[in-house]
């Protein structure tokens, strides 16, 4: 009786899974017939060993299906047979905690999360492995029961100090730093964990979604004077956190870093994506898809994304899309997944089924601008502003009067001419919170050139000329100075434009309305070595800038240039100016 199990075990220690489903489906059957092949001990543990045959093989209905038939058989053969005294875990022939662990992988590899929990609930409290405590937590945390989540994470901290996720999973419901520190405390003072505190402390900040600065500032610490520094895990933090703060440049220098150091790396690899694209970095891009590429089928949902955003970006939609739908469907709350999912339906002109994918990242990561502009740029399309102006200060309120979500809701304003004053002092909140926030100057020098201030207009782009020059600031410049009739000003601002941009249509158009050549070779000529600003020429460096709007800066002196949301390349509707 026993040699005929031993075999199977024996398959099921070697791995040999197609082996043990095939001679347990028919071991079972006969013991139908013989039910001295097998006792009841027995006969449960090959329904298991079964299950889990078919669980890693990936066949989760089938592995389901196995470790609810021996859960019953044991209810049932417990019924016919009730023992003398309760089996406590260690001595009960028939243990079902691992089985119910396993049921419930299962169970989420077939979405049904809710069932999954159901089942780790059935657990007695007091048996519950640290394993099935953090599984409780984190499908609590992903229905959002809050209450639940936060006394299962605290159970896996007080058993395993170091289990990481779980102290950021208490951080993002809420936990207070200190208090999560404290449970951690013992763990500091071990050799090789120094960091700890320092990551805990900057994912609290993270987590409040209104302290990105200081998380960054605390990772960079991280990165500059700790054992942990170079780390691909570190560098991944630094990145998102400059991303989730809207400053994509900044976030696409520490998540290639990451990326060179593993280049398998998943998380962080679609919010890598997302910046290659929108930052129109399109070679590196298609960099990122495996070089055994052959097919979608051939990599993983991670690559999916990738895979999108590199066939978005050569205008193949229909595939785009169907990547995206099939991201969407396996992570349903992946942000970049949302966004592309968006992205693409605005550029397919199906604006109000991208409205619908906009509402479900904003509704995940409210603190995200790319949502908000997302709904804004699609109801502006749909030519419904009264949605489009509730869309835009819902985002103000949402991210806490950020530079980005003020400039947004000007922009909308600005369309109206009755509302254009409340345009023009949300301007200038957001520069009294970023004097360096580009759209918001070009727009209030839009606001002052339409009110006829032209002097304020001149100086507020005269002094970002000096500290960030751009070909847009001196189109603008020139502009202005042919207003005031200052045809050498213009001149020089017009040369000074094409000089970083060389084949701007706008500016060569303006310069053969005023008679003059565009050829760029005059702005850096004996005659003409820059425009004047306040009475002084500008610095001969400027001439020499091939593209200074592609700079990046430390984060505390950041200089923030146009932020697109959409690629220009594809079509979409959405503001004047670029947010």
């Amino acid at each position: 009786m026993s040699m005929l199990f031993d075999q199977i075990k024996l398959l099921h220690s070697q791995k040999l899974h197609s082996n043990v489903i095939k001679v347990a489906e028919m071991v079972l059957k006969v013991s139908e017939h013989t039910t001295d092949i097998l006792t009841a001990p027995h006969k449960f543990r090959v329904l298991a060993y079964q299950g889990d045959s078919h669980y890693s093989l990936g066949n989760y209905r089938q592995a389901e299906a196995a470790y609810i038939t021996a859960l019953t058989f044991k209810e049932a053969w417990i019924s016919a047979n009730p023992p003398q005294t309760p089996y406590d875990g260690a001595k009960d022939p028939m243990p079902v905690l691992d089985i119910k662990y396993q049921l419930h992988l299962c169970l989420v590899k077939l979405k049904d999360n809710k069932q999954a929990l159901t089942v780790l609930q059935s657990v007695p409290s007091k048996q519950r492995k640290t394993k099935i405590n953090m599984a409780i937590a984190k499908l609590n945390h992903q229905m959002g029961n809050i209450v639940h989540a936060v006394t299962a994470y605290n159970k896996v901290l007080k058993e395993c100090p170091l289990a990481i996720e779980a102290a950021e999973g208490l951080l993002s419901l809420g936990v207070k730093g200190t208090e999560v520190n404290a449970m951690m405390l013992e763990m500091v003072g071990i050799n090789g964990l120094e960091w700890i505190s320092g990551w805990i402390k900057a994912h609290a900040y993270l987590f409040q979604q209104t302290e990105y600065p200081a998380a960054i500032n605390t990772l960079k610490q991280l990165d500059d004077n700790s054992p942990l520094c170079n780390s691909n895990r570190l560098l991944v933090a630094i990145g998102k956190s400059y991303y989730f703060y809207g400053d994509r440049k900044n976030a696409l220098i520490y998540l290639q870093r990451a990326y060179r150091l593993n280049p398998l790396m998943q998380d962080g690899l679609c919010t890598l994506a997302m910046c290659l694209y929108m930052e129109k970095h399109n070679r590196d891009l298609e960099k990122l898809l495996p070089t055994s590429y052959t097919d979608e089928s051939s990599i993983d949902s991670h690559m999916w994304i990738v895979l999108a955003f590199v066939c978005y970006s050569n205008s193949n939609y229909s595939k785009a899309l169907c990547l995206a739908q099939k991201a969407c469907s396996v992570d349903q709350k992946n942000i970049e997944a949302l966004l592309l999912h968006g992205m693409i339906l605005t550029s397919m002109k199906k604006y109000s089924d991208a409205i619908l994918q906009f509402r479900k990242a904003n509704d995940i990561a409210s603190y995200l601008f790319d949502p908000h502009k997302g709904m804004v740029d699609c109801y502006i399309a749909l030519h419904k502003m009264r949605n489009a102006v509730t869309a835009a200060s819902n985002c103000c309120k949402q991210m806490n009067n950020h530079p980005k979500a003020l400039t947004l809701y000007a922009s909308i304003l600005m369309k109206d001419p009755m509302t254009v004053s409340k345009a023009k002092i949300l301007l200038e909140r957001a520069l009294n919170v970023d004097e360096y926030y580009l759209p918001a100057i070009y727009m209030i020098a839009q606001i002052y050139e339409q009110e006829g201030n032209l002097s304020p207009a001149v100086a507020v782009l005269h002094k970002q000329a000096l500290d960030q020059p751009t070909c847009r600031i001196y189109q603008m410049l020139g502009d202005l100075s042919v207003k005031q009739n200052q045809l050498e000003k213009a001149f020089d601002f017009y040369y000074s434009a094409l000089n970083l941009d060389p084949n701007n249509k706008r500016v060569m158009e303006s310069l053969e309305s005023l008679g003059k050549p565009c050829n760029t070779s005059t702005a850096t000529s004996a005659d003409s070595t820059g425009p004047v600003l306040n009475g002084s020429l500008l610095d001969a460096t400027f001439s020499g800038v091939n593209n200074a709007e592609n700079e990046s800066t430390p984060f505390n002196n950041a200089v923030h240039e146009e932020d697109t949301f959409m690629d220009s390349d594809h079509e979409g509707s959405g503001s004047d100016i670029s947010i």
